[in-house]
């Protein structure tokens, strides 16, 4: 081959590339909240029926274990030492009675709990018959529940006041609202975003894999039972974890617990989670999502159901609870 100067054409130029028309870099994996989901699903999942069966019969088996070798340590020392024995045994039977009296509470706690769940629904019933007795009745209830908390002395008054110049059932629960629930949507609201903040924090600040999971639960059943007993419905163990369970088992049903884009969009303001470390964009979702907890347990602990206008907004909720976590520049 004949080698030569090599001829090259520049008449034709190339177009300049356009970097308006370059694809977008893929953005890397958003924060999802991982710690809340699994909290939320840890709760909300219905053990088996052999579940159940192995846990009751073991409960069973235990209890009858130790209570033979209760009944064997004290009928012996009694044999041996009376005055010990009576000790020993009027310290059982204290046990005992300690006992009956936490078991008596929880039982009073769940009827508790029960009588609001009875009033929420028959106000739905009430407010879709447009039934303005049943209504009445509800409000009346309402009274009676909330007789002997001196917060709302000055809202029962004026709803006793006020309730028979009342002539539809929606304008009677309406007034309810106004007058009596108002200030516990408020005390609720608190208890929320305090929840809230303390989710994000620790998810952010917590770099180690299962204490941000076992926060968000453990924040979670302690909102709960605060949003609970805001509202009146005081629980004990039992009915605590029965009513956190139906909240959770309500979001993952509803799917309130997926994270949208605009989830922190109230706060930060359009898509700022790419620009944010992995650990404080998790800390923020997981806040926003223990926020929506929040108004759900809001609404299964309130005694009526919200109305348009006293609905909470979970995105002003959201807004509240993480806008003081950082500077919004």
């Amino acid at each position: 081959m004949a080698k030569g100067p090599v001829l090259i054409d520049l008449d034709a130029e190339e177009p300049a590339a356009d970097v308006a028309q370059a694809p977008p870099v893929p953005d890397l994996e958003q924060p999802q909240g991982q710690a809340m989901q699994a909290a939320v699903r840890l709760a909300a999942r219905k053990p088996s029926a052999l579940s159940r069966w192995f846990w009751g019969l073991a409960l069973a088996v235990i209890g009858a274990v130790v209570s033979i070798a209760a009944w064997d340590f004290v009928t012996s020392l009694l044999l041996r030492a009376p005055v010990l024995g009576w000790v020993v045994t009027s310290l059982m039977g204290a046990l005992v009675l300690v006992a009956l009296i936490i078991a008596v509470r929880e039982l009073a706690a769940i009827g508790r709990l029960s009588r609001v769940d009875g009033m929420r629904r028959a106000a739905d019933i009430a407010l879709a018959e447009s039934d303005l007795e049943q209504a009445r009745a509800v409000t009346k209830r309402l009274i009676a529940f909330y007789n002997g908390r001196d917060e709302t002395q000055w809202g029962r008054d004026r709803l006793v006041e006020r309730m028979d110049e009342q002539f539809d059932a929606s304008t009677l629960l309406t007034l309810a609202e106004d007058e009596l629930l108002a200030p516990l949507d408020a005390a609720a609201s608190r208890e929320v975003e305090a929840a809230a903040r303390q989710v994000a924090t620790v998810t952010a600040l917590v770099p180690l894999a299962l204490a941000d999971v076992a926060t968000a639960l453990a924040s979670s059943l302690r909102m709960i039972r605060r949003v609970a007993e805001v509202y009146g419905g005081r629980a004990g163990f039992l009915g605590s974890w029965r009513l956190t369970r139906a909240v959770f088992v309500h979001l993952v049903a509803t799917g309130a617990v997926a994270v949208g884009d605009d989830l922190l969009e109230p706060v930060l303001g359009g898509s700022v989670l790419s620009k944010l470390s992995r650990r404080f964009g998790e800390g923020l979702v997981n806040g926003a999502l223990s926020a929506r907890v929040g108004v759900a347990a809001m609404e299964v602990c309130r005694p009526l159901p919200f109305s348009d206008r006293h609905k909470p907004s979970t995105r002003g909720m959201i807004k509240r609870a993480l806008s003081g976590l950082f500077s919004k520049t």
